[in-house]
């Protein structure tokens, strides 16, 4: 059984966007996701961060192109739960350089025993329990 791992919105949104030194190596480990090399989930947060961030921008049919895609992709999108939440409080204090978005993927994926993120995001380098595979990186770690 391959390990899970939480896919991070950065991934998707770095894979449609504009040309960036990111956008090749996200889209490479979104293929790597379509072909079953890679089993990603998610949470409600995630979805909640792409219709934030496309529809805040103007963006409606690249914020349903993503969220169909995470819905595609992601074996299960996790509920944010209160259990969630007060984890991430945790979090928030043991790491306050960590952002409120960050805390609560970090405790979705440790309350539901994901221990790895596909992210551009360093910030998840400070959590532990959580080990980042960033997408430049991801070929060397496979």
């Amino acid at each position: 059984m391959k390990e899970i791992i939480f896919l991070d919105a950065n991934i998707i949104m770095y894979a449609l966007g504009r040309d960036h030194p990111l956008r090749e190596p996200c889209r490479e480990c979104l293929e790597g996701i379509k072909a079953g090399d890679i089993s990603v989930v998610a949470s409600t947060e995630v979805l909640q961060e792409i219709f934030h961030r496309y529809f805040s921008i103007n963006m409606p049919l690249i914020a349903e192109e993503a969220y169909r895609a995470m819905k595609t992709f992601c074996k299960e999108v996790y509920p944010i739960t209160l259990d969630d939440m007060d984890r991430a409080l945790d979090l928030l204090k043991e790491s306050p350089s960590i952002n409120a978005r960050d805390a609560v993927h970090a405790a979705t994926m440790l309350n539901n025993g994901i221990k790895k993120i596909l992210s551009t995001d360093s910030h998840f380098d400070k959590i532990k329990g959580i080990e980042r595979i960033a997408p430049e990186a991801r070929g060397r770690k496979s």
